[in-house]
């Protein structure tokens, strides 16, 4: 399907776009037409059709100003237009169907763009693409109008944009595309001709490039130059594992915070009475400066005893632990996700007490 283009060209590039360059060309309506980066239904969009009544030449045409999305002559004048209803006609079905069919010999146009936007599904997600010629000339479709008249005489002209199966090129993109009609021959034959079987298939030639563009398209408010910066997928697909592993960093770092504060609990539950009952030695257990509240993680860990050198290195070691495990204010005040630089990689948990004395 072709739901999104952009038309950004002056009103006199289109019908040059359009190869045609003899002859007169007659505006209709043309002071509608509002360039954007972003056009879609129910938006005023420049056609190239025949004049009314015109040689089969091709040299008599109108650049006539509509709205993209028809609606059939035959639609009661009392309903309201929904232009998103008929914005592509299938060409695999147009000569059955009463809302094209009868349009095909007379009421045949060209719709000349620069670009059109299609969207690649990917599970929840959809990753819009900028499709465009790689010269960056202007890409013309196959087209056909109608005029409807509503309750208040008011004439209103429509156009719909005929779609194929998508090229081999494109198919893991979308299953369906615009027709493009790639040279003059082809566009004469449209808008002119009678054979024009052979121009519905999809456009094969290697010209036809894309790339992504930003989610923000999908409004149509959204109508500036940034609708065709290319973005790039892997800076999008990298915030998404950064997200994935820093939310498994921090859970980590919870737990592990969370196994210190058992084992210090159960180091204090377990201890022996009488280690409280015996006199303090700088020698057999440490001290430290804490408060009532026993906010100090020192305070409930019993101190192991030293008695020779060795003993005194593993007490060294000891202290040098303590310094770097006690959190200092500003880690505390840090929230979990600001702190996932600060995780080792791995999600390495940070040794409890209980394995630090089994080194011994």
């Amino acid at each position: 399907m072709c739901g999104r283009a952009r038309c950004t060209l002056r009103a006199d590039d289109i019908p040059r776009a359009c190869h045609r360059n003899n002859g007169a060309t007659r505006h209709v309506n043309m002071d509608r037409y509002r360039p954007s980066y972003n056009v879609g239904p129910g938006m005023n969009l420049p056609v190239v059709r025949r004049e009314d009544g015109s040689n089969t030449d091709g040299t008599g045409v109108v650049l006539h100003c509509m709205k993209w999305g028809l609606i059939p002559s035959f639609t009661k004048k009392t309903d309201k237009p929904d232009f998103f209803k008929m914005f592509n006609a299938r060409s695999e079905s147009v000569s059955e169907k009463a809302s094209f069919r009868r349009l095909l010999p007379k009421s045949r146009c060209l719709v000349a763009v620069e670009g059109f936007y299609e969207w690649k599904k990917d599970g929840s997600r959809k990753q819009p693409y900028y499709i465009h010629f790689e010269d960056s000339r202007p890409l013309v479709f196959a087209a056909l109008y109608d005029s409807w008249e509503n309750s208040e005489g008011e004439k209103l002209y429509t156009f719909t944009i005929l779609t194929t199966s998508a090229s081999s090129a494109m198919q893991w993109l979308h299953d369906r595309m615009p027709v493009i009609l790639g040279d003059k021959g082809s566009i004469d034959m449209w808008l002119n001709g009678s054979k024009i079987d052979t121009l519905l298939k999809p456009y094969e030639n290697p010209d036809l490039i894309w790339y992504p563009v930003t989610p923000a398209i999908g409004k149509l408010s959204f109508e500036g130059p940034e609708c065709v910066k290319e973005v790039p997928l892997k800076t999008q697909e990298n915030n998404l594992i950064s997200k994935f592993f820093s939310t498994r960093e921090v859970k980590k770092e919870q737990e592990s915070n969370m196994d210190q504060s058992l084992c210090n609990a159960s180091v204090k539950t377990n201890s022996p009475k009488n280690l409280k009952e015996e006199p303090k030695s700088t020698d057999d257990e440490f001290t430290s400066s804490t408060d009532k509240e026993g906010h100090d993680l020192k305070s409930n860990v019993p101190a192991p005893s030293f008695g020779d050198v060795g003993k005194s290195q593993t007490k060294r070691d000891y202290d040098e632990f303590l310094a770097d495990t006690k959190p200092s204010k500003e880690e505390i005040e840090v929230s979990p996700a600001s702190k996932k630089g600060n995780i080792k990689s791995g999600g390495d948990k940070q040794p409890t007490l209980f394995s630090y004395f089994g080194k011994k």
